[in-house]
């Protein structure tokens, strides 16, 4: 499932997507969500994604460095 791009999507459909992609499987060694966000709130890293300033790709390869 591929992020809903920002000019064609609405930051409750934006938010949405970042929940369901970053809910938690229970299984923190074959998931690897927990490695990415280091412990942090999803909603708050990706809240420029959310409010349409920065891309989901940008944001993720950012918190990848």
């Amino acid at each position: 499932m591929s992020a809903p791009e920002i000019s064609s999507s609405t930051a409750e459909e934006r938010r949405q997507f970042v929940i369901k992609r970053f809910e938690c499987q229970g299984d923190c060694d074959l998931c690897g969500n927990c490695s990415l966000l280091h412990g942090r709130d999803p909603q708050s890293l990706y809240d420029d994604y959310i409010a349409g300033r920065r891309s989901f790709m940008a944001i993720t390869m950012e918190l990848r460095r």
